[in-house]
Parts: C-alpha cells; structure tokens; sequence
C-alpha cells in the first residue's frame, strides 16, 4: 500500500493552506518574541490538536458526499457562486486592512496550549478546505476514503501545519517586512485565489454536464 502520497498529499495541502499570514501563525510568532519558544510551543500543540479533528471530521464528511455525485454537483454550484462572489469583493470592494500589533500578555505555557487550541477551533477554514481538497484529489484517483489513507493525510496536515507554525516562529524577525507587505495586499491575494478557484470550480461543473 502506497503511505507516501497520501502523506504527501496532506502535507502540501496544509502548508498551502496555514503559509499566508493569519491569526494562528501571526500569534505563535508573537508569542515567539513576547514570551519565548516554550509557551510559542505550547500555543503550536494546541493549535495542530484541533487541526487534526478538524481535518479528520471534514475528510469524514467528504467521504460520505463523495457517495453522492448530485450533491457534489450541488456543492460545485455553490462553491463557484461564493468564490465568484468572494473574488469580487476582496477584489473590488473590501478595503485594505490595517496592521495592528497583537496584544499579548504573559501567561503560562499551559494558558498558551488552550489558547492555541480555542483559536483553531474558532477558525472554520480548515473543514471546507479539506473537504474541497479531498473531494477534488479523490476525482483525480489520488486519493481514497479508506481508513489508512485516511489517517496518513491528516498526519501529513498536522505534521505541515506544524513546520508552518514552526517556521513562523523561527523567521518572523526575519520575514516580518514581507509579512507586513503580505498582509497589505492580503486581499488581492486572497481575491486571486478566489477568483482561480471559481474558475476551475467553473470547469468542474461545465465537465459534469457535459458527461
């Protein structure tokens, strides 16, 4: 049995999605320079925990969509019409965010693990991302909803939103000009990749049609 990809797979698809600056990456590397790598640690273990329930409970959910291609065909339909929407406004309408110092106090390593861990759950973008991935890879014949494969992808999400959380921690004194930049272009970044997605959801759903 092939453990590689799948492992691979997750990986890549975690780092994609945890690299650009955000509230979990942007606060391990604060907590990095405020309180030291131990309780930036701590933050990161909490963080990933969830990661993993979160991306193991989207992969369940996918698998059972998967089953059902008229309802992945309704799912593509409103894929496009959000990230149609999405590129839109981050594109045109939303105005450019402002950079503000997070504000942190000191506290314990083990105050830093639940904070870490209430964080990632009050971010929902893992679920539909895994969900989108792994629907998308399974089409493709690169992935499969058995319980190995299954388990092996999401220890590749957790194993490469950690090296993020990680490489955040030790390079942001070095990157923080071009995060700074980052964040300030933040939603034409995100507009684009919005906009690329709905296009390729766009062609997704043409293809159905046409079968």
């Amino acid at each position: 049995m092939n453990f590689i990809t799948p492992f691979l797979l997750g990986f890549v698809t975690a780092v994609i999605g945890i690299i650009p600056p955000g509230l979990l990456n942007m606060t391990a590397a604060k907590v990095n320079l405020k309180e030291g790598k131990k309780n930036a640690l701590s933050f990161v273990f909490g963080a990933v925990i969830v990661i993993f329930f979160q991306a193991y409970l989207a992969i369940m959910f996918a698998r059972v969509i998967d089953r059902r291609p008229d309802i992945i065909a309704l799912l593509r339909e409103i894929g496009f019409g959000i990230f149609a929407a999405l590129s839109i406004y981050f594109l045109w309408l939303a105005k450019k965010p402002k950079i503000k110092e997070a504000r942190i106090d000191k506290k314990s390593g083990k105050k830093r693990f639940f904070l870490g861990m209430l964080l990632s759950a009050l971010n929902f973008f893992p679920i539909p991302y895994y969900v989108f991935v792994s629907i998308s890879l399974s089409s493709y014949a690169l992935f499969s909803f058995n319980s190995t494969p299954i388990f092996i992808f999401v220890t590749g999400v957790v194993l490469g939103s950690a090296l993020v959380f990680y490489s955040y921690i030790t390079s942001f004194q070095k990157i923080e000009k071009k995060t700074d930049y980052l964040l300030k272009n933040m939603n034409t970044i995100i507009g684009c990749i919005t906009g690329l997605i709905s296009i390729i959801t766009l062609f997704n759903i043409i293809k159905y049609y046409l079968q």
